[in-house]
């Protein structure tokens, strides 16, 4: 006869409130990113698209999760990013297809698929950009910590791999999407410059901020 007690069940592990505030945060921008692309905008003498807004946060994001949880983790939130990345992507290119409504805003019919809908070409060059780009700023950010594991300058490991992740993106994307059809060395140098500029000046800020932010949210409650 077997006397032996039951064992209680497990508890599920927690997930840290950061970690879970961020993977929300880092879905909505990666999805987010192409739609802001379709626009040029200048800041002073410099013009970019304005998708590198969204991509800056997403280089926060990877980079504060990265310090906070580990870079396996960090890599994780970029792996993870692919899924609502293909889900808008084929969500995109099902709503193009059906038919719209007769009583649509005239001007919006033409509009919606030339601000929303990518090329094939254009699709695999934003795939193979934003999952290489944004695992070297991982990597690169938490190398920059050193083999003692003790916490370097934030701002600086910040700005140093999204300088890094940004060139990288900006050769990848521009050289799958338009080499053959436009001159692409003319395109890479305004676009590298002003995201160059953009990471010195915004990402130390945002890093700083991100980190500071999910530690707070991680914080041990008051009892």
């Amino acid at each position: 006869m077997d006397h032996s007690q039951p064992t209680a069940a497990a508890a599920p592990p927690l997930l840290a409130r950061s970690l879970f505030f961020y993977a929300i945060f880092y879905g909505g921008m990666v999805c987010i990113a192409g739609v802001l692309g379709v626009k040029q905008v200048a800041l002073g003498p410099l013009a970019v698209e304005a998708g590198v807004f969204a991509f800056l946060l997403l280089v926060v994001m990877s980079s504060a999760v990265a310090e906070l949880h580990g870079q396996a983790m960090g890599t994780l939130l970029v792996r993870l990013g692919f899924v609502p990345l293909l889900a808008s992507t084929l969500l995109i290119q099902l709503v193009i297809r059906l038919p719209h409504d007769p009583a649509m805003y005239p001007p919006a019919i033409a509009a919606f698929p030339i601000v929303v809908g990518s090329t094939a070409r254009l699709m695999i060059a934003g795939f193979i950009s934003y999952g290489l780009s944004q695992t070297l700023n991982v990597l690169v950010f938490d190398r920059l910590r050193g083999a003692s594991g003790a916490a370097r300058a934030l701002w600086l490991r910040g700005m140093i791999a999204s300088i890094a992740s940004q060139v990288i993106d900006t050769v990848l994307f521009i050289t799958i999407a338009f080499y053959g059809d436009r001159p692409i060395l003319a395109l890479m140098g305004g676009q590298m410059l002003t995201k160059v500029v953009l990471s010195v000046v915004l990402v130390p800020v945002l890093i700083t901020g991100f980190v500071a932010f999910g530690r707070w949210l991680d914080r041990a409650p008051e009892r």
